[in-house]
């Protein structure tokens, strides 16, 4: 992984990149037409710089990518669901301040 960017997440990949992660995981569910979506895009890029080797940072278009969506039951987007030794601990849904979802991190850092 490149340094301060995110990993693009498929329904092929989900498993190894989310599931069987050793760090927190936390995964942006989004569309190219949402509005919202485009509005936290450049959080989720500072983010992936943040965080690059505390905590892994992914996006996953819905759109494309139906299954694990559909596994979580997203409903609305953007969705950020935080992931820890392979399981849901938080989300934020819809579009946030950067601080918001960095409180969230930190918490599951912190443990």
């Amino acid at each position: 992984m490149s340094a301060g960017k995110y990993v693009e997440l498929t329904d092929q990949n989900f498993q190894s990149e989310v599931l069987d992660s050793e760090n927190v995981v936390l995964v942006d569910f989004w569309a190219a037409w949402c509005a919202p979506c485009r509005i936290m895009e450049p959080i989720v890029e500072e983010l992936a710089v943040d965080y690059h080797g505390k905590a892994k940072i992914a996006k996953m278009d819905v759109d494309v990518h139906q299954m694990a969506a559909a596994q979580y039951g997203i409903r609305g987007i953007p969705t950020m669901l935080i992931f820890k030794e392979g399981q849901v601990v938080d989300q934020v849904v819809g579009a946030v301040p950067k601080q918001v979802v960095e409180n969230k991190l930190q918490a599951h850092l912190a443990h």
